[in-house]
């Protein structure tokens, strides 16, 4: 395996507000390899989303800074460069597919004229070239009669084509990464089925690596490679998608499996919801952040943040006290399978 892409090493993200500092990310570090899907998945408030924003350079400031950390894009720190370089990098190198196109659509300006402004900005081609690679680009991504639609307003789309449109959008300057904000949030079923689909072929086709911000665990097992699991703030939990749901070790990866409706269990009350709220991050905790609503929580839990601790080498690692020699064994009855804590 070769050098990542992408590294992101103990960022820190934080937000003035009127009532205080709001630590909305508190040491996080990831890593994304070339052509592969990294998921990052958790409960709203856990940071997902800033984490993606912050290696965009989108975090608004004021009032938030990011007060800490490296973001290594191609060996580059992204946080380091200039406005000027990272607006260059910005849609050419790593593109974003937004949480709601309709809000990040420009409503006055036709979808086809959306995708060729950066073509025309990034890759200097001629208003009838980026015209042509417009239409492309929505035949690319499955919009039935591009050459209709390119001419059409984001209001003349259907949800999922829209979300077709941001697509399009994001890949039309062949980007390195592709960062996707919960894709397919608000869309029925059908749609999502196609819009993953059509993110997988299209990885194929390019090699771009994928961030996948979601919190659908079903979309995870579909679509990524790898998954990191956040809360407050923080990676609670990384792995291959086999180790997540076949061999998790945090006791929030078991709550979160473990609150995902299956078809094999038809009772109600065989979904266990995690009890509790999470932490307020004016004031987050200094241990585990976890430790309030864990049932296996012990006093080290709520003192102290538990090391990394290597499950797997290189592919699966784990924060938690209970992979400590003295922690006491733990069995978990988790959503796919049993797990048992050495």
């Amino acid at each position: 395996m070769g050098k990542p892409i992408l590294e992101i090493k103990d960022l820190h993200v934080a937000f003035k507000t009127y009532a205080g500092e709001v630590q909305a990310v508190r040491g996080v570090d990831l890593q994304l390899e070339k052509g592969e899907t990294l998921a990052i998945v958790g409960e709203s408030g856990s940071g997902k989303s800033v984490t993606a924003q912050s290696v965009m350079r989108l975090i608004p400031s004021p009032p938030g800074k990011i007060k800490k950390g490296e973001i290594l894009f191609e060996g580059k720190d992204l946080i380091q460069i200039s406005d000027k370089e990272m607006f260059r990098i910005r849609g050419s190198e790593i593109g974003m597919i937004f949480q709601d196109p309709m809000t990040s659509l420009n409503p006055t300006m036709t979808v086809g004229k959306q995708i060729m402004e950066g073509l025309m900005w990034h890759q200097k081609l001629s208003k009838d070239e980026a015209y042509q690679r417009a239409v492309e680009m929505l035949r690319l991504v499955g919009i039935p009669t591009p050459e209709k639609r390119v001419n059409q307003f984001p209001h003349q789309f259907s949800g999922g084509m829209r979300q077709r449109g941001m697509i399009a959008i994001a890949l039309a300057c062949n980007p390195k990464i592709l960062i996707a904000d919960e894709p397919t949030t608000a869309l029925d079923v059908t749609i999502q089925a196609q819009i993953l689909e059509l993110m997988k072929e299209l990885q194929v086709k390019t090699e771009t690596a994928i961030i996948l911000i979601t919190h659908d665990l079903g979309v995870v097992a579909e679509t990524a490679h790898r998954v990191a699991v956040m809360y407050g703030g923080k990676v609670v939990e990384t792995g291959k998608v086999e180790d997540i749901f076949y061999r998790s070790r945090h006791p929030y990866t078991w709550g979160l499996l473990g609150s995902m409706p299956r078809l094999d269990i038809k009772r109600e009350d065989d979904l266990s919801p995690i009890p509790g709220s999470p932490p307020d991050l004016f004031d987050p905790p200094k241990g585990c952040p976890f430790a309030d609503r864990c049932p296996y929580a012990m006093h080290i839990c709520h003192d102290e943040m538990p090391k990394v601790t290597e499950v797997t080498s290189g592919t699966h690692q784990v924060a938690c006290w209970l992979e400590d020699s003295q922690a006491p064994s733990i069995e978990s009855r988790g959503a796919k399978v049993n797990i048992v804590s050495q």
